[in-house]
Formats: structure tokens, C-alpha cells, sequence
């Protein structure tokens, strides 16, 4: 009996987690975006998530420019406080601009390149550039299922 109960926590905690866990050794934790726009911060590994502003699929890769947010305990960016800086993200080949459209959520890891100079409106801009090496899509808002993804019991349901 405590073997099938110990069964059943492990799955429902399974259940319950989500999110990317994205390693974080050799990564630089204390780097944000508004500092890594210098040319001695290249080759810092780092773990950054955002807002997506804009996407641009070019000839070999997609850039991703990324209003950056502080990550929470689940490696979420928090959009409730306050923005860290923009960045730009790049991916070897081609990332869907639907999917990664702007305003959805992303949290990625990768190696901050050399810095581009840019504007934002009318305002020259220094972005950090980071080259991805992995990345998580959030849900769009709104889109989870409030129903509960496990379910227990005995007998018959009707919806």
C-alpha cells in the first residue's frame, strides 16, 4: 500500500511540473542583458528569458528580438517586474513567426556573441546578441487547460 501511494505522489508531482529546467552550470547567472552589450562579456554562457518583440527569419537563421524579464522559480520570465533590457536571440535555420510571434513568453540558454548596434523607434540601441543553444516557446496566455491533467477515482464521469 505505501508503495502504490509513494507511485502515485511521484506521478502527480511529474504531473505538476513544467517549464523548461534548463541546466545552469558554467552558466552566468548574475549576467543580465543590459550589461552583456560589452565586448569582454563575449563567450558568457548564459540562461535569459523575455517577451518576444519582433522575429525576423533570414537567409541561414532567426533572430529573435527579446524585451528581457527576471526568471522565476520555474525559469518563467516575469513580466510583472521590471525589464532587464533587450536582447537579440539567434537560431541556426528557421523558427515559425506564428509560433514565436511577439508578445509570447520564451526562456532560452546560449553563448553571448558580439554585440550589434540597432535602434528602437527613433533611439540607436546596443543589443547583446546570444546564440541559442536551447530554447523554450511559453504557452500563450490563456491557452492552459484549467482542467487537471490527472485524474483518480473509480467509476463512471460524465461531461
Amino acid at each position: 500500500m505505501k508503495r502504490t501511494l509513494l507511485v502515485m505522489l511521484v506521478l502527480l508531482l511529474a504531473g505538476c511540473a513544467s517549464g523548461p529546467d534548463f541546466p545552469t552550470q558554467d552558466v552566468n547567472l548574475q549576467l543580465r542583458p543590459e550589461q552583456a552589450a560589452t565586448p569582454a562579456m563575449a563567450g558568457q554562457r548564459v540562461l535569459w528569458g523575455g517577451l518576444i518583440i519582433a522575429t525576423h527569419n533570414l537567409q541561414d537563421r532567426t533572430e529573435l528580438e527579446v524585451l528581457a524579464y527576471p526568471l522565476d522559480n520555474r525559469q518563467r520570465p516575469d513580466a510583472a517586474e521590471k525589464p532587464l533590457g533587450r536582447f537579440l536571440a539567434e537560431q541556426p535555420g528557421y523558427l515559425e513567426p506564428v509560433d514565436y510571434a511577439a508578445g509570447r513568453l520564451v526562456t532560452l540558454t546560449g553563448t553571448v556573441g558580439e554585440a550589434r548596434a540597432g535602434k528602437i523607434q527613433d533611439t540607436d540601441y546596443v543589443y547583446p546578441v546570444v546564440a541559442i543553444t536551447a530554447i523554450h516557446l511559453w504557452p500563450e496566455a490563456g491557452a492552459q487547460d484549467t482542467e487537471p491533467q490527472m485524474h483518480f477515482g473509480i467509476g463512471v464521469i460524465f461531461h
